[in-house]
This record gives C-alpha cells, structure tokens and sequence, in this order.
C-alpha cells in the first residue's frame, strides 16, 4: 500500500509494542511488512508460532494509516474469532462476497471488494471454486493476505489451495516456525509439532495433554463417556457442555453418531415431563449441544453457518419450534421442519471443527 512505501519499520514496531503490548519476532515482523508492502502475500505456520499476534498487528498498522480492512475466513466460527482477536468486523467469505447457494456473487471483476487490505484466515479451508471467486472480486489496487497452516486438513470441497499456492514460489510468503515461550509449556502444542516433523508425541510429560490406550472402538466409546460426563467435571470443575468431542469419523461405535447419542444419555437424558422432539434418529432437548450443518442466509441477523455452534434453550410443542442460543449469543429459532439442518455437537468429527478454537483450561 502507498501508505507504507516508506515507512521507519523500527518506529513502527516501537508503535505497535506500545499499542498492543506485542514484541514482534524477526519472522514475524518480516511477515508485516510483506502484507503490507505485497499485493499477495501468504502467512503459515503451525500452532504457537505466532499467527494470530501477527495478525492483529498486520491489521494494527493498516488501520492506523486508515486503510480500508476486510477481514474474512470460511467459517462463521472463525470470522468471529478474527473479529475478537482484531476488534474489527470479519464475515464469512460467502458474506463477504455475497455469495448464495447456485448462484453468482455479487462481488466479482466487475463489481470487486471496496478495501485496501483484505485477510482471510484459516485459507486451509478454501476451495478451487471458493478462492477462485475471492481473487475475482479482489480489488486491483487491494492487497490480500492468506492465512493459515497448512498441515490442517484439506478443504472439504475441490483442491488444496493453501498448499498449491505455498508450491508456487513466485508468490511471496513467510512461514513462522518458532515456538513461542508460553507455547512451548502446551502438550498440545508441542506434540502437534512433533508429530508434523514425524515424532511419536510426549504422552506423559504434559499437564494438558493425556493419553488412554483402548483396544476396542466399543471400549473407546465407553471410555469417552466416562471422561466427559464423570472424570474431568470432577477433576477440574467443567461442565460436560463446555467439553468438545472430536473423533476421525462419523461411524462405528467411537464416530461422531454413536458418541453422541451415548453423550447425550449421559448429559441431558430423557426426563418425565420435559418436552422433547424427534426428528428421524435424532432426538432433542433443552440443553442439548447442536451444530448447524448447512449455511442458512435467512436465518438470525447475518444468516446462520455451516459449523456454528449452540444450545438448546426451548422447545414448543405448541409453536412446533425449536430455539438455540449460539456460540455468538444469538437466539435462533427452528420450526420443527428444519431440524434436518441440527446435529447434536457432543461428538464432532475432525473435518467438523476446521476453522473453531476451543476454551484453554489450566489443568494444573
């Protein structure tokens, strides 16, 4: 941008430890100044290397100069977690491109994106056809930045554009690798790490990071249950709801389908007199843990996506419909017709939570 042709980098990084608190890395300061001084730029990494400060300090200084900023992932979970890490507005990428189901954008070549800096996050999750619409409608004078790991499962839909574009190497990109102090005291972290460089993880040496050996999926089942429902509330004082299940698969008797309905019964079961409603196999109640499986634009105040999660909080038999309070403390409402757009969310599978981040709970 014009606006950091020819800007003092050390002032800029003496500004931003006094606005954010932050003490840019080398790696990290290099990734600034490639966002704001290249129209395309990539940022990967794995986790505790650092995106996120980079991030926010990327947009810090865009703004400070009154650049305009849009920022942008592929789920609604994500475009939240961009706006609280940011303090600017991020939307989902169909949002953002005003994208519905079966037809066009209306942000393309003709009409692109208003905006001098767009980020999109999580970019692990874009698609042939998704990204191929992003960089249609970017503007010829914008800058966009790509961000996200690419050791993160592919994109559900065609292609694997972040690890394409990280292959071309005309296309400028830093890749942080530095385990960041605090970080570095995360199993989970850690052995994430580990295991991208083909190391067996650390299973004891951590105290957020455990590890139960079970033979039989049966038994895996069993186990999980006890875990969530009974040994950890106990241990550490967290409600069985604020605990996420995620499994490989949707089948047998460890996938996402049997742990639910075994989680459910442990969690919120049958109870006389408590309204409830089934819905082919499924069946809900208050309290219930449910996930929205389809990008629905007609529903709450900017649409309800693909991968946003929330709790039932009414039931009416009367009304024939169904609340939930979402993650983004929003009160949906469901007729009883559209349940085939809930999952219950005890259990998701892996592919199922891209683009979320959990609660950190200090298991000392």
């Amino acid at each position: 941008m014009p606006a950091f042709a020819g800007v003092d980098w050390g002032k800029a990084r003496a500004w931003l430890r006094a606005r954010t608190g932050a003490d840019l890395a080398p790696e990290q300061e290099q990734a600034v100044r490639l966002a704001l001084t290249s129209k395309v730029a990539v940022l990967t990494g794995g986790p505790g290397c650092g995106k996120s400060v980079t991030v926010k300090s990327i947009v810090s200084l865009a703004a400070a100069k009154r650049a305009k900023i849009v920022l942008a992932a592929p789920t609604g979970r994500a475009a939240k977690r961009m706006t609280e890490l940011t303090g600017h507005p991020a939307a989902t990428v169909h949002r953002l491109l005003q994208l519905r189901p079966g037809g066009d954008p209306v942000h393309d070549r003709d009409n692109p994106i208003d905006a001098d800096l767009i980020v999109v996050d999580e970019a692990s999750m874009l698609d042939l056809i998704l990204a191929n619409k992003l960089v249609k409608a970017a503007p010829r004078g914008g800058h966009l930045l790509l961000v996200g790991d690419v050791d993160q499962l592919p994109s559900v839909g065609a292609g694997e554009v972040l690890r394409d574009v990280l292959a071309a190497e005309r296309i400028p990109r830093v890749r942080l690798t530095k385990i960041f102090r605090q970080a570095q005291e995360s199993g989970v972290v850690v052995n994430a790490h580990r295991i991208n460089a083909g190391q067996p993880p650390h299973l004891a040496a951590y105290p957020d990071f455990f590890h139960f050996p079970v033979d039989e999926p049966e038994a895996t089942a069993d186990l999980v249950v006890d875990v969530v429902a009974r040994r950890i509330p106990r241990k550490f004082g967290i409600r069985p709801r604020d605990i996420q299940v995620l499994t490989p698969m949707h089948r047998g008797p460890a996938g996402a389908g049997n742990l639910n309905l075994a989680l459910q019964q442990a969690i919120s079961p049958h109870r006389e007199g408590a309204p409830e409603r089934r819905h082919g196999a499924r069946v809900f109640r208050i309290g219930d843990k449910v996930i929205q499986i389809r990008n629905n634009y007609d529903k709450g105040a900017n649409g309800v996506f693909n991968g946003t999660v929330g709790m039932v909080t009414a039931l009416s038999g009367e009304d024939r419909q169904l609340t939930v309070r979402t993650d983004e403390d929003e009160e949906i409402a469901y007729d009883f017709d559209e349940l085939d757009e809930l999952q219950h969310a005890y259990a998701i599978t892996v592919h199922r939570s891209q683009g979320s981040e959990y609660q950190p709970w200090s298991c000392r």
